[in-house]
Parts: structure tokens; sequence; C-alpha cells
């Protein structure tokens, strides 16, 4: 993991937080996101919308998500939408999965669920153990 990467995971940790600071529903913001083509253009080797910042970001997924982020639900912790939005970035990185298909390993409840047992691991490891808990699933 590069240096570049480690500051989007960052960006996206941050993203995420802002979403909480915004009290939009977590679930849906999280699975708007990791499902948009901002999320799409984020995945790719290199794109602008990397270097915009997680305000930009934010206004760019919430105008494309419409009506599903203005629907009440829960807002996690900013410490846990952090870690959620770094560990996806990172988990693209490490395995060069796309974002949407991470979610679908690792949907928001089980990273909510298993936030704190997994938020002081290593990233690899906690992907690791994300991915094992999905195969079992299956």
């Amino acid at each position: 993991m590069d240096a570049i990467q480690l500051k989007l995971c960052d960006i996206q940790g941050r993203l995420f937080e802002l979403s909480g600071t915004q009290k939009i529903s977590s679930e849906a913001f999280i699975r708007a996101f990791m499902t948009s083509e901002t999320t799409k253009a984020l995945d790719s080797t290199y794109n602008r919308m990397q270097w915009m910042g997680e305000e930009y970001l934010l206004e760019e997924v919430k105008d494309a998500a419409g009506d599903i982020l203005s629907a009440s639900g829960d807002v996690f912790q900013p410490d846990v939408l952090y870690w959620i939005g770094y560990l996806y970035r990172y988990w693209h990185y490490y395995t060069g999965e796309p974002s949407n298909k991470i979610l679908k390993q690792a949907p928001v409840e089980t990273m909510r669920r298993n936030y704190l047992m997994f938020h002081t691991m290593a990233p690899e490891l906690a992907i690791e153990d994300l991915k094992e808990i999905y195969a079992k699933k299956k």
C-alpha cells in the first residue's frame, strides 16, 4: 500500500464520517455510495474524483442518490463510520475487488457488528476475517 492509496483510504473514511455529521442514515448512505458511479470512478486506476475531497464526494453521492438518502435511519458513531469507509477503500486496494463486490461480502450490518472486534486489527487481517465470515455464510 503506497502513501497515495493510504491518503485515499483516509479521504473515504472522512467522507463516511461526514455523512454522519450531516445526519444521513448510515446504512442508506453506505449502500448508495458503495454502488454509485462515484465509487466506480474511485475504484479506477486514476480518476480526478479521487482528489475532490470528502465534501465534494458527498455532494456527488447525494445528488445521484436523491430521496434514498433522505430516509430516516440510524446514524453510526463517527469512529465506526470512519473505520468502515477506510476499510472498504483499503480492501479495494488490497484485493483489487470493486466496491460493489466488497459490499456484498461485508454488508453494512456485518461491518457495524464486527467493528469492536476488528477496528484494532491490521486492515489486512480484518479483511481476511470478513472474507472468512462471508465464505461461511455461503
